[in-house]
């Protein structure tokens, strides 16, 4: 009511006024005064107008008369001087500073059709949707906060703490802060408002500093105006939080101040030293320097230039500009009743002196249509009517004032190359591409920050200890007490011990004591804020990850199968065990293959492979199995052949050495045999399964292998194993392999049947995102690369296993020799084709075909016996061969001549 009883005398003032001729035009400015970017952007927006009416071709003659109204941090003010500026012919607003007040104008904007455009009013929700007639004429929160959560993720910093003023900009900029964070798989841990600026007291600043002092997080984004921000600067200042590990990002309104301001007192100087703040970019150009050079005369040195006075410049060139297109046009400035307003005449208000601009979505329209080139670079909107290529400087602020250390842009993220020459090529956005320069952090550090400290809030970490009733040299508990020990619990202190920080914990013994406790309901508990973390046997598993973090697996584990077997004695056909029955028969097969083969090369050409039949088929057999020792005396003539046999002796060698191999290790080691041979027989049986009670098994065989529940028999102990599995309550059990050879190291009258099944590990769970996680995963890297790791693994696991082997996984499997033998198979096929094609063409020109038509079917068959008769005939060999062959022989015959006389002599007296 207040608002419109002052509207109303607003009304009844300016309701006489006289409308302005086309010769001027008329626009207003809404800012603060008082404020930094209040006073640069009046000095530029006076500039501005000024260069504007100094060129009559602009405006075709025509004067821009910009008025300026201080809305001196109110709202109130600020509408009282929209509401002037909208009964006085007003064709477009500059403003207003606060986005509050935005919010407000932008209903009287739409419904009046006057542009406003502004410059700081920056808040993400005022869309073009809702608010069709206000533009942003410099990048919006939107972009500023992606800024923010890029640089966060760049430094890989997970949770955030937000301080903000609480007003609609700077709340609305820490929710989308939020939400760009979430993508980026971090988070806001706590956000603490503060009253709006400039009411907020070093009262209301301490006491919220004092909360966040004790939080975990230490990265801290400052997201209000200057008052406020540096009144907590100065206050974190003396609560030692400006020192090191600290990391705060303040938004642009720190840049403002660092370029606007002369000289700052040397205790703000000291409260900001390595601060990261961002400014908006504008690329360096003539247009630009120029009027940075004639700043100082302009502002008579009581202020320096900054960003958003650039922007106010270039808003009024924008109007000017859209002005030109709308006159060159011949468009007239006129106004008309608002249908809306005119039946809102009373006896003390008069909405009616409210008038709509005819040609405000003209305006509109021309204004979103600009491209030129500005102070701030080119000048352009885009389709979300946000200016193009939104990006912005990264500075550090040091002792001697602040340093640029890169750049962000929408278009390439995080660089040390000016936005300008990434636009020039294809955009990159990968983590590889993502660069800062070195950074001086608050107590002049360059070393990074983690980011966090264990919360001062005097709680140690409570972790969860799994209360085990067997196995317990993984955790146990001693001699009834609290304190706890075992493998996982070493690895845990060696782990924690390589912290580059203190860790103030204590255990908690979860579970009855009585059985082991579910590890699904354990992890749980972390969830549920009952536990920090849990430490022990936590196999990592899908369930689990997709509710908790864990560490760096610090074990290998895995499900294996565990059997009865039965130890397989020695008998008299031991010497067949190396070789499965399919690969026996495959050998034997080929022995006689190849043995026919080079029988049909050498049989032509070669003395040794002819005679009676009976004396071949003794030849080929001899000869087939005498290369097994390679003891064959047959020689072998034809290229062909060579080339088979060199082939198949391989083959042989092969053979021979992987028998000898498998056959030594059978004969010395205890074997053992079982009907289970692994999960798929286990599968495809319809026998009852064991596995530990609280261990993710059982969840696995019915969930993921579709084994009935009803074949599944929880088992709490070694023992209880041991009893199953003889009695045949259980015809096998599944757990994972750690256990297992824990267990097989007292019961060597199982065994484990198969492969592992599954492959994972043993982690520490901790809470999603937790920094500790990250840090624990390091240290047991750390531990494994040292050797600590399986120092402690030998201590606790290292038992002596039974020292018995599987038949099956002894005996040799002819998928091991199948490339050996499909070579072998080739090479004879093709010898074979070779000389089949051979022998054609030969006894094709021995014996040319000559029979008429009526003849050929008769002749057909007399053909093939004579070309078998062909084959089978002795080849009238060469001069040449035959030497050769008389010198092999008469070779052999003296070496056989003299090794009978060495036997001679050697069986003398």
């Amino acid at each position: 009511m207040n608002l419109l009883c002052v509207a109303l005398l607003t009304l009844i003032l300016l309701h006489g006024a006289s409308r302005g001729h086309d010769d001027v035009v008329k626009i207003g400015a809404i800012f603060t005064l008082k404020t930094i970017n209040g006073r640069v952007s009046k000095i530029a927006i006076q500039a501005a107008e000024k260069d504007v009416n100094s060129d009559p071709r602009i405006l075709g003659g025509r004067k821009l008369s910009i008025t300026i109204h201080d809305s001196n941090f109110s709202g109130f003010l600020g509408f009282i001087g929209a509401l002037k500026f909208l009964v006085t012919d007003t064709v477009a607003i500059i403003g207003p500073q606060s986005s509050v007040m935005a919010h407000v104008l932008s209903h009287l904007a739409n419904e009046l059709h006057v542009p406003l455009l502004s410059s700081t009013a920056l808040d993400p929700t005022l869309t073009p949707l809702q608010y069709p007639y206000f533009l942003q004429t410099a990048p919006s929160d939107h972009f500023h906060m992606n800024a923010v959560a890029d640089l966060i993720s760049y430094f890989s910093w997970r949770e955030v703490i937000a301080v903000f003023s609480d007003d609609d900009q700077s709340r609305n900029g820490i929710t989308v802060l939020g939400d760009k964070l979430a993508e980026r798989r971090c988070k806001l841990s706590y956000k603490a408002a503060l009253p709006p600026d400039p009411t907020a007291t070093p009262s209301h600043v301490t006491g919220q500093l004092v909360k966040i002092k004790s939080m975990e997080s230490r990265v801290i984004v400052l997201n209000t105006f200057a008052q406020t921000g540096l009144l907590v600067f100065e206050v974190a200042q003396k609560l030692g939080m400006m020192s090191k590990g600290y990391v705060w990002i303040a938004t642009a309104w720190l840049s403002t101040v660092l370029d606007s301001t002369t000289s700052l007192p040397s205790n703000t100087c000291n409260s900001i030293q390595g601060v990261i703040t961002f400014r908006p970019h504008t690329p360096h150009s003539r247009k630009k320097q120029a009027f940075i050079s004639r700043w100082k005369h302009i502002s008579n040195g009581s202020i320096g230039l900054n960003p958003y006075g650039l922007y106010a410049y270039d808003s009024v060139w924008m109007i000017a500009e859209a002005l030109k297109l709308f006159f060159d046009r011949n468009g007239t400035i006129s106004f008309s009743n608002n249908t809306n307003l005119s039946g809102t005449r009373e006896e003390t208000l008069d909405f009616g002196a409210l008038s709509v601009f005819d040609g405000g979505k003209e305006l509109l329209d021309n204004i979103l249509r600009i491209n030129m080139t500005g102070l701030t670079g080119p000048i352009q909107f885009g389709s979300d009517r946000s200016p193009l290529n939104p990006s912005y400087d990264i500075l550090n602020v040091i002792a001697t004032g602040y340093r640029r250390v890169g750049y962000w842009s929408n278009y390439s993220g995080l660089s040390v190359i000016t936005p300008e020459k990434l636009h020039a090529e294809p955009a990159n956005r990968s983590i590889s591409s993502q660069h800062l320069n070195r950074v001086i952090w608050p107590g002049n550090t360059t070393e990074k920050p983690r980011g966090w400290v264990f919360p001062n809030n005097g709680r140690q970490l409570r972790i969860g200890i799994p209360n085990r009733v067997s196995y317990q040299d993984m955790v146990s508990q001693i001699n009834g007490t609290n304190a706890v020990q075992g493998y996982c619990i070493d690895i845990f202190l060696a782990a924690i011990k390589l912290l580059p920080y203190a860790v103030q914990y204590k255990f908690i013994l979860f579970g009855d004591g009585h059985n082991n406790p579910s590890y699904y309901n354990l992890v749980n508990m972390i969830t549920s804020d009952v536990f920090d973390a849990a430490v022990g046997d936590i196999a990592i598993v899908t369930d689990r990850t997709k509710i908790v973090d864990f560490t760096q697996p610090y074990i290998e584990s895995g499900l294996v199968v565990v059997a009865p077997v039965k130890k397989l004695k020695s008998n008299a056909w031991a010497f067949l065990r190396p070789f499965t029955p399919q690969m026996w028969g495959v050998t034997a097969f080929f022995f006689l293959f190849v043995g026919a083969v080079v029988w049909i090369l050498e049989h032509r050409t070669n003395d040794e492979f002819r005679g009676s039949p009976r004396e071949q088929i003794v030849t080929v057999l001899w000869f087939s199995f005498s290369t097994m020792f390679f003891a064959h005396r047959e020689n072998t003539v034809s290229p062909l052949g060579r080339v088979v046999l060199i082939i198949w002796l391989f083959v042989v060698l092969i053979i021979n050495s992987s028998y000898t191999a498998s056959l030594t290790s059978i004969l010395t080691v205890q074997q053992l045999s079982s009907p289970i041979t692994g999960i798929d027989s286990l599968i495809s049986s319809s026998d009852r399964i064991g596995f530990q009670v609280g261990s993710f098994a059982a969840n696995y065989l019915t969930e993921q292998l579709n084994i009935p529940k009803h074949r599944l028999v929880p088992l709490g102990s070694p023992e209880e194993y041991a009893v199953a599995l003889e009695s045949g309550t259980v015809a096998a059990v599944v757990d994972e392999r750690p256990y297992v050879e824990l267990f097989l190291s007292n019961h060597c009258q199982f065994s484990i049947r198969g492969q592992e099944f599954t492959k994972s590990g043993w982690g520490f769970a901790f809470p999603r995102d937790s920094p500790l996680a990250i840090d624990m995963s390091t240290a047991i890297l750390t531990l494994s690369e040292n050797g600590e790791l399986q120092r402690i693994h030998e201590k606790w696991l290292s038992e002596k296993a039974c020292g018995f082997h599987s038949t099956e996984d002894e005996q040799l499997k002819l998928n091991s020799f199948r490339g050996l033998f499909l070579i072998c198979g080739i090479t004879c096929f093709l010898a074979l084709l070779i000389y089949f094609l051979s022998m054609v063409r030969q006894f094709n020109k021995k014996s040319p075909q000559k029979v008429g038509p009526s003849n050929r079917c008769s002749s057909r068959s007399a053909r093939i016996q004579t070309f078998l008769h062909f084959v089978d005939e002795k080849e009238d060999v060469s001069p040449k061969l035959k030497r050769k062959l008389d010198y092999i022989s008469s070779n052999r015959l003296r070496s056989i001549s003299k090794r009978v006389q060495e036997d001679i002599s050697q069986e003398a007296p």
